[in-house]
């Protein structure tokens, strides 16, 4: 967006005398154009420098306020604002705006940056998951809920965590499973997971966790700092998994004599592009983009981190994909926080972690409108969705009868029923646990009402919204004209010709000022 510029060369010494004949709803006319006292006021308290008790310094922004509407006035004579790429910024500006009016930008960015700073610290985690069902119940949940807290318990009493997981995979037929995430980062695994697995120092095991997967153990075996970015060249020699023992080890010999050739000083980049089977970068010469950790397949990861100077070689890293000789062309730091907060942003607001990106504006909605909840009603729908899943129809034909008051917002009560009804409707979450899948929904039901109450409460909530709109189209439209009028003259030139433009101006459009009501602002 264009900077809102406000250009000051001088004060004009000139008011124009005498008594005002405006309404007391209006500071000013310039060119017949109305400057109400809200707006004016508005504007004053935003500029941030006026002091309505303080003769000189009112008449100071009355001055300045002058020259910048009859700039403006100029502006929409000459046509300036009429443009396709004026409404368009202007559209772009207003659909920001009323946004960050019907949210809380700044608290959405303090969760994003908490989540970033996170991701300063890579995890070296092993898991033992006991694995639910796709969609489950309270029920559903009991022999593997039993059998994680018993595993739990002997880990505590001494049992080795990796041994004691790897005896219990082998006889479970699958419904037990063991992994190990070499670096794991913040928004790459489920969020319940996340928080448990940050919040355990080096060597730690929690109690099992349970989220939409299963019940995980977890243990942290190491933290290390993230090492940032690398970017590398490569050269592969592609090799099917799958391929037999005699064609592998004749892949591999073919690497080998390519690292060779390497070592003993043949053009990387040259090579690369006669010999790698990874067409896209072989035509760079073998150039990668910058990666962080968690973006490649561990080998070659490990491979390229290791490395230390530019132009340092790996020797033959053996991944899924074949062969590989990697070159470091350098490290870079890892991408700061204003390069990843739009992004972070949106990902959180399109999954799990959207309740808390928003939960300070929902917080703010329901003081405002008297958000209450009656948890023996909800009680009653939890005790339903214990035994049967809450997209079930069997939820729906009993929960459409139930006319308990569930919640009241704004002074309207919102009955057990009409909460059934949106979750037969809207359905919209993530989860697999039938209790928190429906107080995923039910958080979403009261988001809904408030939203909609807070839109249509727009104007009223928000009466800056049209000083804001109309000062940003008024800066784009003084930015035109002053570049049109005084930026394409030397600097040194510019403080005269606004000068002279200001008294033009003047002459040109009719200007009269309300000084009775502007002495009674000043009270």
């Amino acid at each position: 967006m264009k900077k809102i510029v406000w250009l000051v060369a001088g004060w004009c010494l000139a008011f124009l005398a005498g008594a005002s004949e405006l309404p007391d709803s209006v500071v000013m006319t310039v060119a017949g154009e109305p400057v109400g006292v809200e707006e004016f006021v508005f504007m004053a308290q935003k500029n941030g420098q006026v002091d309505f008790s303080d003769d000189k310094s009112l008449r100071e922004f009355v001055n300045l306020y002058r020259n910048f509407k009859l700039k403006v006035h100029e502006a929409e004579e000459l046509g300036m604002g009429g443009g396709h790429n004026f409404r368009e910024e202007l559209d772009r500006y207003k659909a920001q705006l009323r946004h960050s009016l019907l949210s809380d930008p700044e608290a959405e960015e303090a969760y994003a940056k908490t989540i970033y700073d996170r991701g300063d610290t890579l995890l070296d985690v092993s898991q033992i998951v006991f694995r639910l069902p796709a969609r489950y119940v309270s029920v559903d949940t009991l022999d593997a809920s039993r059998e994680a807290w018993a595993a739990y318990e002997r880990i505590r009493s001494g049992e080795d965590f990796e041994a004691l997981g790897k005896a219990l995979a082998d006889t479970a037929g699958g419904r037990i499973v063991v992994n190990h995430a070499r670096g794991l980062m913040p928004m790459r695994t489920l969020k319940a997971f996340e928080e448990v697995a940050y919040a355990l120092p080096e060597g730690g095991v929690s109690a099992p966790t349970r989220t939409s997967v299963g019940f995980h153990i977890i243990k942290v075996n190491a933290r290390r700092p993230n090492p940032g970015l690398a970017r590398v060249a490569h050269v592969l020699v592609a090799c099917p998994a799958d391929s037999s023992g005699t064609y592998r080890e004749a892949m591999r010999a073919k690497a080998d004599s390519l690292y060779q050739a390497l070592k003993g000083g043949a053009d990387f980049a040259e090579v690369a592009k006669r010999y790698s089977d990874d067409p896209q970068s072989a035509r760079v010469g073998g150039d990668l983009p910058a990666f962080g950790p968690g973006e490649m397949v561990a080998p070659f990861e490990e491979a390229s981190f290791a490395l230390r100077e530019p132009g340092d070689l790996s020797g033959v890293v053996e991944t899924s994909y074949g062969f590989h000789i990697i070159q470091l062309k350098s490290h870079l730091p890892r991408k700061g926080f204003e390069q990843e907060k739009t992004g972070l942003i949106r990902t959180m607001a399109q999954g799990e972690r959207n309740f808390e990106l928003y939960q300070a504006h929902d917080d703010t909605l329901k003081a405002v409108y008297g958000y209450e909840f009656y948890p023996e009603a909800y009680a009653e729908l939890q005790a339903l969705c214990d035994s049967v899943f809450p997209t079930d129809d069997a939820f729906y034909e009993r929960a459409k009868a139930m006319e308990r008051p569930l919640a009241r917002i704004d002074g309207e009560t919102h009955p057990q029923k009409e909460f059934a009804y949106y979750l037969r409707v809207a359905p919209f979450s993530t989860k697999a646990y039938s209790g928190d899948f429906m107080r995923e929904v039910y958080d979403l039901f009261v988001r809904d009402i408030l939203t909609t109450i807070e839109k249509a409460n727009f104007e009223k909530r928000h009466p800056e919204y049209d000083f804001l709109i109309n000062e940003y189209r008024e800066g784009m439209l003084l930015f035109n004209i002053s570049e049109r009028t005084l930026w394409n003259k030397p600097a040194a030139e510019q403080a005269e010709a606004e000068r002279r433009w200001v008294d033009e101006l003047a002459g040109k459009y009719p200007v009269e000022i309300n000084w009775t009501l502007l002495e009674k602002l000043k009270k």
